[in-house]
């Protein structure tokens, strides 16, 4: 895998939409957070488009994300939020520019299908982390903003990763897996089935989150991963925050706990639950495409590997 060098204050920081847009307001909320926060800051021509409900038309979007990578003052990218549209644009991307300008990337939601697009193809390390104007710019606690820059601008591995006071990670299945990480928003990791991004787990420890979802669509959802193989060829699972995936109906719902012990607890991988990562806060960052350690029995989950350089 190819890692990003390390993040320092006083970098450049690019930021860019590569799925819905935000408002004007926001946009200058970032710049001020994030040089408060130390940096410089560039925003991408994506970031003033709208097209629906899209930051700008495909073409738009995808070039912000190259030309970000190729422009040599910017040395690390943070998406300004998910919403929808990173896969629309996987297949106008040039990967080799950046296989060549290797940068740290941070995002969630919608901006899993970069993450896998950018590990697979591009053998890019990348971060599964907090994003501007959906986070940083709202209630940032100091929890998420420094396990953000410690994952960014610190070049030793990052260690145990643990959950905000009062959060507790629940065991599914006990055993000990170790094995690269990569996964992200259900939905997405779903969406990649059957295209040439499709997402590859195989020895790998797969974290998912979501947001949003009735149970029945998470059932339907583990459903398409356990019957294209995903979840057992998995070394290991590690499930994040499912926020707002409670029934609207309990009474005539399975609930989330159920469609969990359904998919997950017959497969006896190791398997954690609630980690404090995706639609939440405060939430973790966590390296994509480095070697991780899961303890299930434990609830430990430790990165044994540098994400920088």
């Amino acid at each position: 895998m190819i890692k990003p060098k390390v993040l320092r204050f006083g970098d450049t920081v690019g930021i860019i939409a590569p799925a819905s847009p935000t408002t004007d307001g926001n946009i200058k909320k970032v710049e001020k957070k994030l040089t408060d926060m130390g940096f410089k800051v560039k925003m991408g021509k994506s970031v003033y488009e709208r097209y629906g409900y899209l930051s700008g038309n495909d073409a738009v979007r995808a070039e912000d994300i190259n030309s970000m990578f190729k422009d040599k003052e910017i040395d690390g990218i943070i998406c300004i939020r998910g919403g929808y549209g990173t896969p629309r644009i996987l297949d106008l991307i040039d990967y080799e520019i950046i296989k060549e300008n290797p940068k740290v990337f941070v995002g969630y939601s919608d901006i899993t299908a970069l993450h896998i697009a950018f590990n697979q193809i591009a053998g890019l390390v990348t971060f599964h982390g907090p994003m501007a104007a959906s986070d940083m710019v709202r209630n940032f606690s100091d929890f998420s903003k420094d396990h953000l820059l410690k994952a960014i601008m610190d070049d030793e591995p990052l260690g145990g990763i643990s959950n905000p006071e009062g959060e507790e990670i629940i065991t599914i299945n006990g055993g000990i897996g170790e094995g690269e990480i990569i996964g992200g928003n259900l939905s997405l990791i779903v969406d990649t089935i059957g295209t040439p991004y499709e997402i590859d787990v195989k020895g790998k420890i797969l974290f998912i989150e979501e947001v949003g979802e009735e149970p029945y669509n998470i059932d339907r959802m583990f459903n398409q991963l356990r019957l294209s193989g995903k979840l057992s060829e998995a070394e290991a699972i590690i499930l994040g925050d499912f926020n707002k995936c409670d029934p609207e109906k309990p009474d005539e719902s399975l609930t989330l706990e159920q469609v969990i012990n359904d998919h997950i607890k017959p497969l006896g991988k190791p398997t954690i639950y609630n980690l404090q990562a995706g639609h939440c806060e405060p939430m973790v960052t966590i390296p994509f495409g480095v070697r991780a350690r899961l303890d299930a029995d434990k609830q430990e989950l430790t990165i044994l590997e540098n994400a920088t350089e």
